[in-house]
C-alpha cells in the first residue's frame, strides 16, 4: 500500500485528493492546521518525512485572500503567505532531499503566478509576474521546485486555475452565488450582491483538478504542468448559469456592487494541452455541468438539463 502525505488536507483540495487517494488503495497521512504537526517549523517535517518515508507528498496548503473577502493587513498577510505558501515548500523538499529520496512532490501552484501576462492564453513557458502577495508566495515555491528539481528531487508542480467544489469556502464568488440560489428557492432571501459581473475567470470542477495531481505525480520524469479548463467565463455567465439551472432569471435577483471587491481581477486562461498529452487528463464535466453539480450537493432543485459527466 502507497503512503501519500497530504499537505493541507483540511481544504477543498486536500479533501477531495485524499478521498481520491484511499479510493486507490492509498495510506494517506494528512496534515493540517490542527495537527501535531507544524509545517513552519523545519524540524517536524524532517522528521515526519524521515519517519514515514512516504512515496508521494501533496504540498496543497495555502494562505489566499479572496478578491471578495475582507482588506487584510498586509504585512500580516505576506508573512502567513511566504510561511505556507514558499518556505513550507522547501522544507519539505529539503527533508525528502536529505532523508527520502525517493518520495515524489506535487507542489500546487495558481495561475496568480502570472499575474499580468502579456498573453490571452497562458501555459508552461508563459513568463511569471506575479502582482499580489499570493502570487509572489506562489511563483516562490514553483521556483524552489525547479531548483531542487534539478538537485534530483522529483519535485513535480501544478499551476492551478479556478477550481470549485461544494467545499469551496463562503468568501469565494461561486460560492455566494450557489449559496444565493438555494436561500432564493426557499424563500429565505431575495437579493445577491455581487462586485463586478464582467469579471472573468477560468473555472474547473475541483474533483478533475485532483485526479490532475495524481496522474502528474505518476508520468516517469518531474516537471511544471498547467491545470485549466481553457475557457474563459464572467461572474454574469456563472449567476446566469446557476439562476437559469434553478429555474430563475438571474436579473431579478442579482445586484451588481464595485464595493464589494477588495481588488480588481485579472483575467486568466490556462492552456493545458501540455497535461493533456502526457496524462491523457480531460474534464470531466463541462461550465454548466460544474455549476449544477455545486448547486445539487447545496440542495437546490434543478431543472432542464445540463452535463453532468
Amino acid at each position: 500500500m502507497p503512503t501519500a502525505i497530504v499537505v493541507g488536507a483540511e481544504g477543498q483540495d486536500g479533501v477531495l485528493l485524499s478521498r481520491l487517494l484511499r479510493a486507490h488503495d492509498y495510506r494517506v497521512v494528512p496534515v493540517g492546521r490542527h495537527g501535531p504537526v507544524d509545517i513552519v517549523r523545519p524540524d517536524d517535517v524532517a522528521e515526519l518525512v524521515a519517519e514515514l518515508r512516504p512515496d508521494e507528498i501533496y504540498l496543497l496548503a495555502a494562505v489566499q485572500n479572496s478578491a471578495q473577502d475582507p482588506v487584510a493587513d498586509p504585512v500580516e498577510l505576506a508573512h502567513r503567505s511566504y510561511a505556507v505558501n514558499t518556505l513550507a515548500v522547501v522544507h519539505f523538499l529539503e527533508a525528502v532531499e536529505r532523508h527520502s529520496p525517493a518520495t515524489r512532490v506535487f507542489y500546487a501552484a495558481s495561475s496568480h503566478v502570472f499575474g499580468r501576462p502579456d498573453t490571452p492564453v497562458q501555459d508552461e513557458t508563459t513568463p511569471l509576474r506575479p502582482t499580489s502577495v499570493y502570487g509572489i508566495s506562489k511563483a516562490a515555491g514553483l521556483l524552489h521546485c525547479r531548483s531542487y528539481r534539478s538537485r534530483g528531487v522529483f519535485a513535480s508542480v501544478g499551476i492551478l486555475y479556478s477550481h470549485e467544489s461544494p467545499l469551496r469556502r463562503p468568501g469565494f464568488v461561486s460560492r455566494k452565488i450557489v449559496d444565493a440560489v438555494v436561500r432564493i428557492q426557499r424563500g429565505e432571501a431575495y437579493r445577491l450582491v455581487l462586485g463586478g459581473l464582467a469579471a472573468e475567470a477560468d473555472w474547473g470542477y475541483a474533483p478533475d483538478y485532483v485526479d490532475a495531481m495524481r496522474r502528474i505525480l505518476g508520468l516517469a520524469t518531474a516537471d511544471d504542468y498547467v491545470v485549466a479548463s481553457g475557457v474563459r467565463r464572467t461572474v454574469r455567465e456563472f449567476a446566469e448559469t446557476a439562476f437559469a439551472a434553478a429555474g430563475l432569471d438571474w436579473r431579478d435577483h442579482v445586484e451588481e456592487n464595485a464595493a464589494v471587491l477588495t481588488r480588481p481581477s485579472v483575467p486568466l486562461v490556462g492552456d493545458a494541452s501540455r497535461l493533456r498529452a502526457a496524462t491523457g487528463w480531460r474534464p470531466s464535466v463541462d461550465f454548466t455541468g460544474m455549476v449544477r453539480a455545486l448547486l445539487r450537493a447545496a440542495g437546490a432543485d434543478l431543472v432542464g438539463t445540463g452535463q453532468d459527466g
